[in-house]
């Protein structure tokens, strides 16, 4: 059977499997993003009613003592401060009936099914923006102290109860001399108590300070929001390092002898300025850049390759049991073009419809690979993928969703 989409098709977003509901309490999304997003922040109250973590305190504790994982630990003694950075082992995170700790743990949605599927729940959001699932688990008492975020966050308290102060800053001003980013001066305007399936939500430049009150763990939802710099950095980089095409040198034959020379010359300074204001990008060069930086998996992120398999096998294993992608593969789309993982693969004739269903939907049916010829060219790709560790079988992953 061809791979090539139905007339009429292509130029349409691909289908789309329904999303989890998400965790607005009776608020739309429509309404969420035209009156609140990036605008002001909202009290939800039981977003996710029944709520439980997809983690619980040991196992939290269990993943902050891998080193593949980013983890802190911030402790506060009256006025003083200190932060650690993990790995940790068990022995040296407090007892939840200590005060005054908190215990952080960056990208939990890349290690643990149920919590990738709570970050799911805010796919209304557009992927490349979604960041990742912090959880952090406090004593009584347990805080980072007031701060500012320059990106959005969700604060979905989990287990116990958090107090949080809130207010704008316009002008941020940090504690001197401290491990953390503390503000200085910090002058809420609001504050609730927020109970187990109770959400926060924050636009950037709102202060923030939340404390325990008794043992509790938060779920903190944050959107990656890169800045000019950030960006230019990254893509500078590449073009210095990436081969193109002419590539002049300076030079200065017939040169007169120079009685100062610490002067820099007026030839030299000019052509190198003007080399700086004449330097543009290829259009397309930076549009494909723009996908693999989006794209990038963290630099914490390894993916671990199965056993291989043979195309032959892997074509009916997929006919059979669909296919999904690992939970720690970012994956977009553009048009006619795909990103996945920092990379964007060349795509196979008539497969771009169900390329952009796997990223939109992250899996891929039986009944929809059953359809194609075994011998289609998405087959091939899908294999390599598959090898590299960045899909897998489409049985549903284990584990507690929230």
């Amino acid at each position: 059977m061809s791979t090539a989409p139905r007339r009429g098709s292509e130029p349409t977003a691909p289908r789309r499997r329904p999303e989890p509901v998400a965790p607005l309490g009776g608020l739309s999304v429509d309404d969420f993003m035209r009156r609140h997003w990036q605008r002001r922040p909202l009290l939800i109250r039981q977003a996710i009613p029944g709520f439980a973590p997809p983690l619980d305190p040991a196992q939290l504790v269990a993943l902050a003592a891998d080193d593949a994982v980013e983890s802190r630990l911030v402790m506060r003694r009256r006025s003083r401060w200190s932060l650690a950075h993990g790995p940790f082992e068990a022995d040296e995170i407090p007892s939840l009936k200590a005060r005054d700790w908190t215990l952080l743990v960056q990208g939990v949605d890349l290690h643990s099914d149920a919590a990738h599927g709570l970050l799911a729940r805010f796919r209304f959001v557009p992927d490349a923006r979604l960041d990742d699932l912090m959880i952090s688990l406090a004593g009584d008492g347990g805080g980072v102290g007031p701060h500012v975020d320059s990106y959005d966050v969700f604060l979905l308290q989990a287990w116990g109860r958090r107090r949080w102060r809130i207010g704008p800053v316009r002008k941020p001003r940090l504690v001197p001399g401290l491990p953390l980013k503390i503000l200085d001066g910090f002058e809420p305007d609001e504050e609730w108590l927020l109970e187990p399936g109770d959400m926060l939500y924050l636009p950037p430049g709102w202060g923030h300070d939340g404390i325990a009150e008794g043992p509790c763990m938060t779920c903190s939802i944050g959107f990656r929001a890169p800045s000019r710099h950030e960006f230019l950095a990254a893509f500078l980089a590449e073009a210095a390092d990436a081969p193109g095409g002419p590539d002049p040198r300076f030079g200065d034959r017939g040169r007169a002898p120079t009685a100062t020379p610490a002067r820099l010359p007026d030839d030299l300074a000019a052509t190198l300025s003007g080399w700086a204001r004449d330097w543009r990008p290829d259009p397309a060069r930076v549009d494909e850049f723009v996908g693999r930086y989006l794209t990038e998996p963290k630099p914490s992120v390894w993916f671990e390759p199965p056993a291989p398999m043979p195309l032959a096998r892997f074509v009916r294993a997929a006919r059979r049991n669909g296919l999904r992608l690992d939970r720690r593969s970012r994956m977009l789309w553009r048009g006619a073009r795909l990103y996945i993982n920092g990379e964007a693969p060349a795509v196979p004739r008539g497969a771009l419809r169900l390329l952009r269903s796997l990223a939109e939907s992250r899996r891929l049916d039986a009944r929809e690979l059953s359809e194609l010829d075994a011998q289609a060219p998405i087959f091939g790709l899908l294999h390599a993928w598959r090898e590299a560790g960045w899909i897998a079988d489409g049985a549903e992953p284990s584990g507690r969703s929230g």
